[in-house]
């Protein structure tokens, strides 16, 4: 029989990123990588804080003997209390080891999440532009993901949200800085939201949950200060990663972390430890959670990620493109000059410039830069970028 009917009917709508990623290797194959502008992962190229490269060999030579064994299925509890007191210092709320689980980055942490409190069918919200997995992930637990367009500067749209949610809504799910638009959301905004959530939930009789997915939350610019949904809901749930925060994406290292206000608390902590065994992640590897201990509060350098965007969005607007320019992430989201999203990327592709489709994210009529590459990288692509513009202008 092969795959999975399932798993096959996945494969045929699976990532636009992906796809254009192999297209940049087979392209890179035949021109050479220097002549190749692939803009499609967003895979960090800014070098790790300076610390992380003695910490693993710090962290190895302190270990104790058994220090590779089986652990709690939450993490080890003092790198969950170093995580907590972290959290407790950034986000002005008191929370402790027994609301972190470790997790295999942000996506193992979405993963436990929605398995622990999904039920077949309840539905996931997402504002769009969204993360192309999240609809994978909501099927993986028997979930539908439901989308709701943003504004047109991708800002939440609090009334639409509002006309989405039904008896069968179990999660709102944001995600900001958002991939891919860049886009940050406000408190007042996020304040109206769990007001809605509060009001909602209580004329079904079921809780609706707040997850926030914040790989890109160190990732902000221009002073910006970042909106917290604990502080305006109290049934939420923050997932993240240290990929963008450190560059150590490949190490798969993150966390999901339960406000302490949660009505179920205890329940939740316990579904999502389940989850996080019987999904097979177990635990993040062991060594890396030592390491990352000793790593809170730093982060990689932030400003080499600014100076790649103001380079890549002067040289768009000379161009001619219509885009935000992102306050956070190292994505550009510009608006193409035709419909069809596709087609444009087509056409900057036979200039070797490799975007994705704003399609892949629900954003049809724009397309994903990922600015983080090296700073030549962007400069050499600025002409063919015009040349495409010209062309349709």
């Amino acid at each position: 029989m092969g795959i999975a009917k399932k798993i096959e009917a996945s494969l045929t709508k699976s990532s636009w990123i992906r796809k254009m990623f192999e297209e940049g290797t087979r392209l890179k194959a035949i021109h050479g990588e220097d002549r190749v502008f692939d803009f499609t992962l967003g895979n960090p190229n800014v070098p790790p804080p300076p610390g992380f490269k003695s910490a693993p060999l710090e962290t190895v030579r302190n270990l104790g003997p058994c220090s590779h064994g089986y652990m709690p299925n939450p993490g080890y509890p003092f790198v969950r209390k170093a995580i907590a007191d972290q959290i407790s210092a950034e986000r002005h709320i008191q929370i402790t080891a027994n609301e972190i689980i470790i997790t295999v980055g942000a996506a193992g942490a979405l993963n436990v999440v929605l398995k622990a409190i999904l039920n077949p069918g309840e539905e996931v919200v997402v504002p769009a532009p969204y993360f192309v997995e999240y609809g994978f992930y909501a099927e993986n637990h028997g979930g539908v993901l439901k989308t709701v367009q943003t504004r047109p500067d991708f800002t939440l749209d609090i009334d639409a949200i509002e006309s989405a949610l039904t008896e069968k809504t179990r999660v709102v799910l944001v995600n900001f800085p958002n991939n891919p638009t860049g886009q940050v959301y406000s408190e007042e905004s996020l304040a109206r939201l769990g007001r809605l959530l509060k009001e909602k939930s209580d004329t079904f009789g079921d809780t609706i949950y707040l997850i926030s997915d914040e790989p890109y939350r160190k990732l902000a610019y221009d002073g910006i200060k970042l909106a917290d949904v604990f502080s305006t809901y109290a049934e939420s749930i923050i997932v993240t990663s240290y990929s963008k925060d450190i560059s150590i994406a490949g190490e798969r290292l993150g966390y999901a972390a339960i406000n302490p206000r949660a009505s179920a608390r205890k329940e939740l902590v316990d579904g999502m430890v389940f989850a996080n065994r019987t999904l097979g992640f177990v635990n993040a590897p062991a060594l890396m959670q030592r390491v990352v201990c000793s790593m809170q509060g730093v982060t990689t350098d932030i400003g080499a990620y600014a100076r790649k965007r103001d380079l890549l969005c002067k040289g768009l607007s000379e161009a001619g493109y219509d885009f935000l320019t992102p306050p956070g992430t190292f994505y550009v989201f510009p608006k193409t000059p035709i419909n069809d999203d596709v087609a444009f990327v087509g056409a900057l592709q036979e200039e070797l410039i490799l975007t994705v489709p704003g399609t892949g994210f629900g954003g049809p009529g724009h397309f994903r830069i990922a600015f983080c590459v090296d700073d030549e990288t962007i400069v050499k692509a600025i002409p063919g970028f015009k040349k495409v513009m010209d062309r349709y202008a």
